[in-house]
């Protein structure tokens, strides 16, 4: 099997594919089924969990899913081929039936996806293009932690990530773009928040 994920639905079925015995689904077992080399497929899971009603509505989870992309984005930053997590992080798991409830409604929207990205503006969206979103996903992740106490607003920080993921798997510059203006978005809408909340 090929370490690299070009396509959402392989994502899926990759994660669906786990060996059923597995219950509850550990971080770590997930990561083996996506590869260790697939930054983009990582910072896209991390959004679509945050993002996901069943999973990301859980207190903690939205902010264990921006240490997930500190992580791995800082590790891409830096250069590395291949991403290390703690043990702390890779022990996390979740309930199997809750897991295939998740991946069940995101097959729709996967296929949809699939057929509207593909390689474009790739200088945005590879090579040194990289490394300015892993620096945007950095940023989203550390202000993830004060957006909890905010309903629904980390969905913002989670369209980012999937947002920066589809732009990594499929190396679509419009994807990145996208991303970068919810980005830009995102922190304005915290400077706003933040002003109304100390004045």
């Amino acid at each position: 099997m090929s370490d690299e994920v070009d396509s959402l639905a392989e994502l899926l079925q990759r994660i669906r594919d786990i060996d059923s015995q597995e219950d509850p689904v550990q971080l770590r077992v997930v990561l083996e089924r996506v590869g260790r080399r697939s930054f983009g497929p990582v910072i896209l899971m991390a959004g679509l969990v945050t993002m996901a009603p069943l999973v990301g509505d859980v207190p903690g989870v939205p902010t264990l899913m921006a240490l997930l992309v500190l992580l791995t984005a800082g590790q891409l930053l830096v250069g590395r081929q291949e991403f290390w997590l703690p043990g702390l992080l890779l022990r996390r798991s979740v309930a199997r039936a809750r897991l295939q409830r998740v991946l069940e409604r995101l097959d729709r929207p996967a296929a949809w996806l699939d057929r509207w990205f593909s390689p474009r503006l790739e200088a945005v969206s590879a090579g040194r293009g990289i490394y300015l979103i892993a620096v945007a996903c950095i940023l989203v992740a550390l202000v993830v932690p004060l957006l909890e106490a905010i309903p629904f607003s980390a969905n913002i920080a989670a369209t980012a990530w999937i947002a920066f993921g589809l732009a990594m798997v499929f190396r679509d510059g419009y994807a990145a773009l996208f991303a970068l203006f919810v980005t830009f978005g995102l922190f304005g809408w915290v400077a706003v928040e933040g002003l109304q909340r100390f004045t």
